[in-house]
C-alpha cells in the first residue's frame, strides 16, 4: 500500500505572520460580507425567492443569480485582490457561460470557495450551486442563503439522500436556466487517516490504490449526471492544489494563506462520459486517478502541466 501525500499541509509556517492588524482586517472583511449577506437575504431574499417565484421560476432563477452574483464577487476581491492570493490555471480554456457539472477533488474546508474564481471569469458567478451535507444548511444567515440558493443537501446516507438529491435535480433541467453544479465526489476532505482507509478499501475491493486523493463515491455523480444529462454541455474535471500550505477558513479571511491556488481544469462533453451507471462509475474512478497523478507531478514540480 502506497503512502499518502501530505503534499500543501495543513502544518507548518504561514505565508505572513498572523498579526493584529492582519486580524482586524479579517474580522471588518466578515462584518461586511455577513452584513451584506443579510441585508440581501431580508430586503430582497422574499421577493426574488417566492414572491416573483410564484409568477416565474425561470425569472425568479435569474434575479437570484444576478444578486448573488454580485454578493460573491467579494469573495474573489478579497481573495486577489486585498489578500494577493494568486490563482493560477492550466489545462484546458473553456467556453463562457456554459451549463456544466463540476467535479473536484476536497484538500480543505475552502476548496469550494476557489471554484468561484473561474466561474467568475466565465460570466457564471451566480448560477454555481453545490451538493453539501446538511449540517451547513443550518448556519446562521449562510445557511439562511443556501436555501435560497437552492444548494442540495446530504446527510452522506444514500438512501436518505437519494430521494432529496432526484427531487432537486429534476428542477434543474431547464435549459434556459444557467448552472454551474459543484460535486465533490470524495465526499469529505482529505487527510491521512482518511486516505489510509481509502487505500485499504481500494486494496479489499480491487480499485485503484490512491495517494493523493480519496477513492469517489459515485452514486451521487451517477445520480447528477442521469438527470442533468440532456441539458448539460460539458463536465467540468478541475483539480486543486495549494502552495505551500493549505489554508482554513480563517487563514483566508486574514489573508495568511495561501501563497498561490493552483486549478487544473479539463472539460469533457457530455457525450464522451458513459450512459450506464457502471460505465459512469469506471469513468469516475479512472478521473481520480488522473488527478492522483496531475497531484503526484505538483507535488513533484510545484505546478501543473500547462499551466497559464
Amino acid at each position: 500500500m502506497e503512502d499518502c501525500q501530505a503534499f500543501s499541509t495543513t502544518t507548518g509556517l504561514k505565508r505572513v505572520p498572523l498579526t493584529p492588524l492582519r486580524v482586524f482586517r479579517g474580522v471588518i472583511c466578515l462584518v461586511i460580507l455577513l452584513s451584506t449577506a443579510f441585508t440581501f437575504l431580508v430586503y430582497f431574499g422574499p421577493l426574488a425567492a417566492v414572491m416573483l417565484r410564484l409568477l416565474s421560476i425561470h425569472h425568479s432563477r435569474k434575479v437570484v443569480y444576478f444578486l448573488f452574483g454580485l454578493w460573491l464577487s467579494l469573495w474573489p476581491f478579497l481573495f486577489e485582490k486585498i489578500n494577493k492570493t494568486k490563482v493560477i490555471f492550466s489545462g484546458e480554456t473553456v467556453p463562457a457561460r456554459e451549463r456544466v457539472l463540476l467535479i473536484a477533488n476536497h484538500r480543505t474546508e475552502v476548496d469550494w470557495m476557489y471554484l468561484w474564481n473561474l466561474a467568475l471569469r466565465k460570466g457564471c458567478l451566480g448560477c454555481i450551486r453545490y451538493v453539501l451535507k446538511s449540517s451547513l444548511m443550518k448556519l446562521p444567515v449562510f445557511g439562511w442563503g443556501f436555501h435560497i440558493l437552492e444548494f442540495i443537501s446530504v446527510e452522506r446516507k444514500w438512501e436518505i439522500d437519494e430521494p432529496v438529491m432526484r427531487q432537486m435535480l429534476s428542477t434543474f433541467t431547464s435549459p434556459q436556466d444557467p448552472l454551474w453544479l459543484a460535486v465533490f465526489p470524495e465526499g469529505t476532505d482529505f487527510t491521512e487517516e482518511k486516505c489510509k482507509r481509502s487505500q485499504k478499501f481500494a486494496v479489499e475491493n480491487g480499485l485503484p490504490v490512491l495517494k493523493n486523493v480519496l477513492l469517489p463515491k459515485t452514486r451521487g455523480f451517477y445520480a447528477c449526471l442521469e438527470i442533468l444529462r440532456g441539458s448539460l454541455d460539458a463536465v467540468y474535471d478541475m483539480t486543486i492544489a495549494y502552495q505551500y500550505r493549505c489554508p482554513s477558513f480563517l487563514d483566508n479571511a486574514c489573508g495568511v494563506d495561501p501563497a498561490e491556488v493552483h486549478i487544473h481544469v479539463r472539460r469533457i462533453p457530455v457525450d464522451e462520459i458513459p450512459v450506464s451507471e457502471g460505465g459512469a462509475s469506471a469513468w469516475l474512478i479512472d478521473t481520480f486517478r488522473y488527478k492522483d497523478q496531475l497531484l503526484s507531478e505538483f507535488n513533484a514540480k510545484g505546478h501543473f502541466p500547462n499551466q497559464g
